[in-house]
């Protein structure tokens, strides 16, 4: 398919040397894809984590459910189908 330029003289095509420039910018925007992927979903795991630090404090003691919610955070990305797919764990009740 053959891109354009507009310009006030109305649409240039691409040179030969332009379609190949984006193809390979497009090819690489594709390639990238996971690696954007798994930083969008280390960022949910690290706002998860952060949210219950408060519960880690030293002068506080975690229950083992809370242990176990906070490891399984820590171990999402080593989940066979991130960042793609990723079974959250649960966040234990109060």
């Amino acid at each position: 398919m053959t891109r354009y330029h507009a310009t006030a003289n109305g649409n240039v095509p691409f040179t030969a040397e332009e379609e190949a420039e984006f193809d390979a910018a497009e090819a690489a925007w594709t390639a990238d894809a996971d690696n954007r992927k798994a930083e969008k979903e280390r960022a949910k795991r690290n706002r998860l984590l952060a949210d219950t630090d408060w519960r880690a404090g030293a002068d506080l003691t975690l229950s083992a459910e809370w242990v176990a919610y906070r490891q399984a955070l820590r171990d999402v990305t080593a989940q066979a189908g991130f960042p793609n797919t990723i079974t959250w764990p649960t966040k234990p009740s109060e």
